[in-house]
């Protein structure tokens, strides 16, 4: 029957009792599966990890710099690791990283939410966010 109509016989499912065949034009069927998964990939929406780095003593106004940094990244639909190092002394005042890491979510809050709440990681403090869901 199909090379009658001049199509091919494709099999589609071997392991079914019978097996199941179709008749159709393959070469077409692969041009449109391939054309719908590039379609599905220009619908699908890539998230990048960006970082912004801080200190435990840094001033008011680069923590405002960083923050709009950080605003950037999360309009554009990245999430933003923020991340603090500690040297030498600094290592036994977390507290003061804490502090940072709380100012620096009161300049991002209305952008981002946190993913992943601040956690010290050997010597440096960690804190995730991601872009606010509509």
């Amino acid at each position: 029957m199909a090379n009658e109509k001049n199509l091919d016989l494709v099999l589609m499912s071997q392991n079914a009792k019978p097996p199941v065949c179709k008749i159709m034009d393959y070469g077409k069927y692969r041009y449109d599966t391939m054309k719908k998964n590039k379609e599905a990939k220009k619908k699908q929406k890539t998230i990048t990890l960006k970082e912004v780095r801080l200190s435990p003593n840094i001033e008011s106004h680069d923590l405002e710099v960083k923050a709009n940094q950080a605003k950037k990244f999360l309009e554009q639909g990245n999430k933003v690791k923020v991340s603090i190092r500690f040297r030498g002394r600094e290592l036994g005042r977390t507290e003061i990283g804490f502090g940072v890491m709380d100012n620096f979510l009161e300049l991002v809050k209305e952008y981002g939410e946190v993913e992943k709440k601040p956690k010290m990681e050997g010597r440096a403090m960690v804190m995730f966010l991601q872009p606010k869901q509509d």
